[in-house]
């Protein structure tokens, strides 16, 4: 039996060859070509001393291990409250089967806060490279989990030539070890690597996740710790292990006030 993720990326391969008829390669090309620079995700994110941790605040309606996370939900709100209280950027879900978001929240976001934005989707196609750009997005994700090397290779490359910071992200040891190499690919300064502390096989998440996984890693300086953050305390512990980018959804949201939350998250 397919597991979650398998099924996942099989309906997006399905949606991507639909959207790609309403929406043609050269039509998200030349739209892309007349607008400015995505913002810097990655320096926005990457940590120093000033700021000790970083962290990527998202906004998503629910999810297929949570359900519904937020009745009222309205991510241009939800985006001001995170900006206000101190998030350094904003991970946008865009994927509508299974976590109610869509591709015109990244825009509405962008116009509402200056924070870079990350388009959270299932990448599955060069094609959603384009219009990831187009929509407004400043990064995208990589699940390596569902690509090939040469996939993620190809896709970086064609980031990295739009802009776009890219956050490769690992679940699986087999995983890490197969793409570390290309975090930094092609240039310096657009990837980050992030530990994703669910699996996304069988929805189960562990924080002690990113804490065996780090110990892999050299350069910690770009690591970012995926789900199953939910206090002050918990930031502490992944800072003892040198990781200062931590990405928060799920706690946030199930919260009366996101933008307090992440005060509280951060520590007042």
């Amino acid at each position: 039996m397919p597991n979650a993720l398998q099924k996942i990326v099989a309906r997006k391969v399905i949606e991507v060859e639909a959207r790609k008829q309403h929406s043609p390669l050269e039509l998200l090309q030349d739209k892309v070509r007349s607008m400015p620079r995505p913002r810097n995700f990655f320096r926005a994110v990457v940590r120093d001393s000033a700021e000790p941790v970083r962290v990527i605040a998202e906004i998503k309606k629910k999810s297929p291990s949570a359900g519904l996370i937020r009745n009222d939900f309205d991510p241009v709100d939800i985006a001001q409250r995170y900006h206000q209280a101190g998030a350094a950027a904003i991970s946008c879900l865009t994927d509508e089967d299974d976590f109610g978001g869509h591709l015109d929240f990244i825009e509405r976001i962008r116009e509402a806060v200056p924070l870079p934005v990350l388009r959270k989707d299932f990448i599955v196609d060069s094609w959603q490279i384009w219009e990831s750009r187009a929509a407004g997005a400043d990064a995208i994700l990589l699940i390596a989990e569902c690509l090939t090397e040469q996939d993620i290779v190809d896709y970086q490359i064609l980031a990295v030539e739009l802009g776009l910071t890219i956050l490769l992200e690992v679940h699986d040891v087999e995983s890490l070890y197969r793409v570390q190499n290309h975090v930094g690919f092609p240039h310096a300064g657009y990837s980050l690597l992030g530990i994703n502390n669910r699996n996304l096989k069988t929805m189960t998440t562990d924080l002690a996740h990113t804490f065996r996984m780090v110990d892999l890693i050299e350069d910690r300086r770009v690591v970012v710790s995926e789900s199953g953050i939910r206090t002050a305390q918990d930031i502490q512990r992944l800072q003892q292990h040198e990781v200062g980018i931590v990405l928060v959804g799920e706690h946030l949201l199930r919260q009366p006030d996101p933008g307090q939350a992440l005060r509280e998250m951060r520590g007042g």
